[in-house]
């Protein structure tokens, strides 16, 4: 089997890496040293360029100005990304562009993908549930009105929801089903409570009152959500590959020029093995990123649903960021906690990313339900 990416995925990444060459992971106030949002909006120039060098088209189809390119390519982009705390709403945008192409009416494509692929139009996505520990489907309720929708119920901790142009609601039907609302932010029966993250980044508690939306706006197709909330959780493991790797490579550069008794203390047997613990966390998160990218981008058949391997992928990704940061710190004494030093940064941005993905427990419980479901031979 060729593991290799293709030579469009690669290009994909060589553009990412130019483009986030010159973004500093500094750009804004410390977390640690403000008490409300670090910035009132995310770096639109950055966007700006991303959309310059069609990165945001990367799984939109050619008709609507994108690369036709599949879940590993915008994995590639979302690890360059991380390495640089990145502070644009890549993955969430992206993921709900796609959703809405592979699952979408026409009159929804057409009004949003070709403006969304330019960078014109910003979409989010609403997928922690009312509290941040129930399923995102259950926390807001869809009624039939007509020819339109009535939603009502609280989403805790949506990114960019102060910013977005559209913020993409998942909503469970009296019948059980889950459809996908595609909101505009400014809109009757909305409003937006102020939340911040551990990144400092601005969240917002989403609280519909009888928000009606009309029906060519919501996406009612079997597997839509399932779908978007895989590629979401797939995207945060990439990010937390990202991160992980620049915070290992910091950690190698510190201890290499650090010396104590007139050595380096990357050669002390006790920081060496520290780090390499670490590198076989990185190895696994790679892995086991690519297995579910790879199942989310071709569809391929496996012994498990392809979310018996996100569940491995974000096993891996929430233990590991982790163990890294907190790896980082300790080896780094205390320029990690020095704010004018970016690893604290990081930190902060891993601890979101953990909470994003959940605990690792509640993801190897998930996995033990799917094999009990779906016996190996």
């Amino acid at each position: 089997m060729d593991f290799t990416f293709t030579e469009e995925q690669q290009a994909a990444a060589e553009a990412a890496r130019g483009v986030f060459a010159g973004v500093a992971s500094d750009a804004v106030p410390s977390p640690s040293l403000v008490t409300g949002a670090v910035a009132d909006d995310f770096d639109r120039p950055l966007w700006a360029r991303l959309a310059e060098a069609d990165l945001l088209s990367l799984l939109l189809d050619e008709e609507y100005g994108g690369a036709g390119l599949d879940a590993i390519a915008l994995c590639l982009v979302l690890r360059e990304a991380a390495k640089v705390l990145a502070r644009v709403p890549l993955l969430e945008s992206s993921a709900a562009a796609a959703a809405v192409q592979a699952y979408g009416g026409q009159e929804l494509r057409s009004g949003l993908l070709a403006r969304a692929a330019r960078g014109e139009v910003v979409l989010t996505v609403a997928a922690n549930g009312r509290t941040g520990h129930d399923p995102a489907e259950l926390a807001v309720t869809a009624r039939r009105d007509g020819d339109a929708w009535i939603l009502d119920g609280t989403q805790t901790a949506v990114p960019w929801a102060h910013t977005a142009d559209h913020i993409v609601v998942p909503a469970r039907t009296p019948d059980d089903r889950t459809l996908l609302a595609v909101l505009p932010r400014a809109h009757a029966g909305i409003t937006i409570g102020e939340q911040v993250s551990t990144t400092g980044e601005r969240l917002g508690e989403l609280r519909l009152d009888s928000a009606r939306i009309a029906a060519h706006d919501v996406v009612d197709a079997d597997g839509a959500w399932e779908w978007l909330r895989e590629l979401l959780a797939t995207g945060t493991c990439a990010l937390a590959l990202g991160l992980g790797e620049r915070v290992l490579a910091m950690t190698a550069e510190y201890t290499g020029g650090r010396e104590q008794f007139g050595h380096p203390i990357a050669t002390f047997q006790a920081v060496a093995v520290q780090a390499a613990d670490r590198f076989i966390d990185l190895r696994a998160m790679e892995a086991t990123l690519w297995q579910a990218a790879w199942r989310i981008a071709s569809g391929a058949p496996g012994a498990l649903p392809t979310s018996g391997d996100v569940a491995v992928a974000k096993i891996w990704a929430s233990d590991g960021v982790r163990r890294i940061v907190q790896t980082a710190q300790h080896l780094h004494g205390g320029f990690g906690a020095d704010v004018d030093y970016p690893l604290h940064r990081y930190h902060a941005w891993a601890k979101h990313l953990e909470l994003s993905l959940g605990p690792a427990p509640a993801h190897e419980e998930a996995l033990g339900d799917l094999l009990a479901a779906h016996p190996l031979g």
